[in-house]
């Protein structure tokens, strides 16, 4: 009987523990609404910048646009910080059925609907992603807005879509400016790391490994990432790994 008991032990512990090594996902809010809440109060609180153009925003979201910003499209939008999936929510969204397809339960005035608001109403798996706040980051709505869920990519013929701040668009491909290429690499390769159900292409890898390594983590990266596993509770070990051994993780 004490063996049974210790083998149905450890069959639990392998269970619940990441294969292969990986870290696991968020499994502590399944709340987008408290996800950016906490991203405001507790980790971003003083270092209010965006992430692609470092753009300034204060408590109450409103930017302050770098000199020489520019968008044609979404203006309005250009002045409200709103909270970015590096990933975007479509690219993981799109593995649940839920979404693909909706869901007996997604039903309003008679109507079906699928998409996010089903799999937000249906699938906790689904609303733990959403809510993973390594995934999230501060943007100028309208460059979100612009971004939507283009593949990152890199496109050197390609003009700023934004003026001084150097994102480009090319049909449905983006290539963030520099100082958040590492940040994004890493927060795409988390996701791929925690959660089993999402993939990366193999050209999407080579790309945010590449980054990865071309782009390293600084002192404020990792002082994000430590204020998130506080208030997460998961690891990040893509980025934690590499801030210690940095002498970055204090």
């Amino acid at each position: 009987m004490k063996l049974l008991v210790l083998a149905l032990g450890a069959a639990c512990l392998l269970s619940a523990w990441p294969q292969d090594g990986l870290a696991a996902g968020n499994t502590t809010n399944d709340s987008f609404n408290k996800a950016k809440k906490m991203l405001e109060r507790q980790v971003y609180m003083d270092h209010r910048q965006t992430i692609y153009c470092g753009a300034a925003f204060d408590e109450s979201k409103r930017i302050e646009l770098p000199q020489g910003f520019v968008t044609e499209k979404h203006q309005k939008r250009a002045l409200k910080v709103e909270w970015e999936h590096a990933v975007p929510a479509e690219n993981f969204g799109r593995i649940f059925e839920a979404w693909r397809e909706g869901d007996p339960q997604c039903v309003s005035k008679g109507k079906p609907f699928k998409g996010r608001r089903c799999a937000e109403k249906v699938d906790m798996e689904y609303r733990y992603m959403q809510a993973d706040m390594y995934n999230l980051f501060p943007a100028i709505g309208a460059v979100n807005a612009a971004r939507s869920n283009k593949q990152y990519s890199e496109l050197p013929g390609s003009p700023s879509a934004f003026g001084s701040c150097e994102a480009r668009i090319d049909g449905n491909r983006f290539e963030p400016p520099a100082r958040a290429k590492g940040q994004v690499a890493r927060a795409a390769l988390y996701m791929a790391d925690s959660y089993p159900k999402y993939r990366l292409s193999r050209q999407q890898r080579q790309l945010f490994e590449a980054w990865d390594r071309k782009f390293p983590v600084d002192r404020w990266e990792c002082t994000r990432t430590r204020r998130i596993e506080q208030l997460q509770g998961n690891e990040n070990l893509r980025v934690k790994e590499a801030c210690q051994a940095s002498g970055l993780w204090d």
